[in-house]
């Protein structure tokens, strides 16, 4: 089948959009490149620093400069369970490349948390952030201008994207992303959403929940539900940076590691050295980011993503506007139910054909560009596989099934879950924003009513435990959640509350110039609000009782109040001196300063 009209139009538009940034662009990395190992270039005794510690055999190779050597950048810490797997890769790929011929050595580590920890705390105002954070630690490591490619390992929310930004600001080095699996499956996730409100009601008690919240998260391995980790493990594969297959394999198992020495082993062969070179930013293109938006839509990914996504293509020359993701959105798909979007977890996904049934699905739809270059080779179509374990120990692969193994979980195109993808742009007098409609039942895509508003989710939570929004429909309005008031950061908490009035009958919506968690769902919500309230918007004049329209069938985000009455309004800003200091955010004061908006990608990357 050919192409879709709308996503070759799209991709058309990022392409001239962003021709002159490009062009730029990959002059950088064509002045970077040069088809022998950098490190022959350093001084004896700064080549002689870089491999005082190797060990004979790799001393010796890296002294002839004949051989490829790789760096390692990873996000390993044993604190967080996505990441601890990542503590034996480096012995793996040091193996294994020494098998091969080659050498590597871990270039840096980068700063990993998670916002399941932070959730609700003062540590999230540090999160998006540390996207940055990564990204300069990733080019720190690489600094050091001795490698001839580079393994990111990496998982969770805002480390992936900053990597990648990392990885395209030195385009000219081979790039493979490396994840390390989610944890097996264990308490379903519908039951810690019913136990988190019953908590939230006094129904039970902090050790009961949290009982069963370590059912839930409870070994080595991404968290299995479908929020921004998994997400940005589908899109690597979307676009062509992880090996076909590798997204949603299980830690310690020889599947996962057979699949690490593998992409070890392609790193080096991909390098300028060999006949295959294949730097990054040259192989990542418009397509690889459009492939990545119709991945995000097909199954229902994480709306941090319409910030991530931006942010990383920008790094890479490339300018994705909301548009560009609504507009696709509009066109693709939801074949996917995963939850939030259903009851199924990434592994019951994989299960189900996973990521092999979704490319071979989309590409025989003529959904997303299958010509793309990966690091694999050219082509889409050798992703369209499942993965399996040799006898040899090597991996295999096999033709992903044309049907689904779980018609609850996967479908296909012609009998999908819903007609698009979900995500959607609100606008109106109250500013711009995102809503993903996927997990939210139609019925409540809308809503009309009063405001309650807040100035922080503590002061929602507040209401609630003192049931001040019982009994009646509103919007809650929560502002200056945006990145220059305190970091943007997420307020997935707010879906217990928001939820349990939602169920006891009551139609509720959130406003927000905040973000919300990958895995938030059922309750509607307008989020990544634009501009924030912080910059004198009609979101910082709204008060308790003001009327509003939320609509997400016909895109409107709406102040039903007079604008003269509006206009005569004080601007109100609270005090938000305390956002400024305590938990390291200290240090992050110039990053307030000089963050673009969220539609921007909420970086400090240069846009203009």
């Amino acid at each position: 089948m050919g192409m879709i009209q709308t996503i070759r139009q799209v991709t058309e538009k990022i392409s001239e959009r962003s021709k002159a940034k490009r062009e730029e662009y990959l002059a950088h990395i064509a002045e970077a490149i040069e088809h022998r190992p950098r490190r022959s270039y350093l001084g004896c005794a700064n080549q002689a620093h870089g491999i005082a510690a190797c060990g004979p055999v790799d001393k010796l190779r890296l002294k002839e400069n004949v051989v490829s050597n790789l760096g390692i950048i990873t996000a390993y810490n044993d604190m967080l369970s996505a990441h601890q797997p990542f503590e034996h890769f480096p012995s793996i790929i040091r193996e294994a490349a020494r098998e091969a011929g080659g050498v590597a050595q871990v270039a840096s580590g980068v700063p990993a948390m998670c916002d399941g920890v932070t959730q609700g705390f003062t540590g999230m105002e540090l999160s998006l952030f540390s996207r940055e954070v990564i990204a300069m630690a990733t080019a720190v490591g690489l600094a050091h201008d001795t490698f001839d490619a580079v393994l990111y390992l990496g998982v969770c929310d805002k480390i992936v994207p900053g990597l990648v930004m990392g990885a395209l600001t030195f385009g000219h080095l081979p790039a493979i992303f490396v994840p390390a699996g989610p944890m097996t499956s264990s308490l379903p996730n519908d039951e810690k959403v019913r136990a988190r409100q019953l908590y939230a009601e006094s129904k039970i008690d902090r050790k009961a929940l949290l009982e069963i919240e370590s059912q839930s998260y409870h070994g080595s391995g991404t968290c299995t539900f479908y929020g921004t980790a998994n997400s940005n493990q589908m899109m690597m594969e979307m676009m062509g940076l992880h090996l076909p297959g590798a997204s949603f394999i299980n830690p310690n198992t020889p599947l996962r590691d057979a699949l690490t020495r593998e992409a070890t082993r392609r790193a080096l062969a991909i390098t300028a050295i060999g006949n295959e070179y294949t730097p990054i930013g040259a192989m990542i293109d418009e397509r690889s980011f459009v492939n990545a938006i119709v991945g995000l839509n097909a199954t229902g990914g994480s709306t941090n993503h319409t910030i991530h996504l931006i942010a990383m293509a920008m790094s890479a020359g490339i300018c994705i506007t909301w548009h560009d993701i609504a507009e696709i959105s509009s066109v693709v798909p939801l074949i996917a139910r995963i939850y939030p979007n259903g009851l199924a977890d990434v592994n019951h996904f994989h299960a189900a054909g996973g990521m092999g049934f979704v490319i071979r699905t989309l590409m025989e739809a003529g959904l997303v560009h299958d010509d793309i270059r990966t690091v694999w080779g050219e082509g889409l179509e050798a992703y369209a596989i499942e993965p399996k374990l040799a006898r040899d120990g090597k991996v295999r692969r096999e033709r992903a099934a044309n049907k689904s193994g779980d018609k609850t979980i996967l479908t296909d195109t012609k009998n999908p879950f819903q007609q698009d993808g979900g995500i959607r742009i609100l606008s109106g007098n109250l500013g711009h924003a995102i809503i993903k409609v996927s997990a939210v039942k139609p019925e409540r895509w809308s809503i009309e009513a009063s405001a309650k508003v807040f100035n922080s989710q503590e002061e929602l939570q507040a209401a609630f435990k003192e049931g001040k929004l019982n009994g009646q429909d509103f919007v809650a309005v929560v502002r200056y959640q945006g990145p220059k008031a305190n970091g943007m950061p997420e307020l997935h908490k707010l879906t217990t509350f928001l939820g349990v009035l939602q169920d006891r009958g009551q139609k509720v919506a959130l406003i927000t110039d905040g973000r919300m968690s990958g895995a938030s769902g059922k309750v509607p919500v307008a989020i990544h609000v634009t501009p924030e309230a912080l910059d004198n918007t009609l979101l910082a004049k709204l008060r308790d009782g003001d009327l509003i329209r939320f609509d997400a069938n016909e895109g409107i985000l709406q102040l039903l109040v007079d604008e003269k009455k509006i206009a005569e309004r004080p601007l109100e800003i609270p005090d938000l001196s305390h956002n400024f200091y305590g938990k390291g955010r200290e240090l992050f004061h110039i990053f307030r300063q000089m963050i673009s908006r969220a539609d921007l990608g909420a970086t400090i990357v240069e846009s203009e």
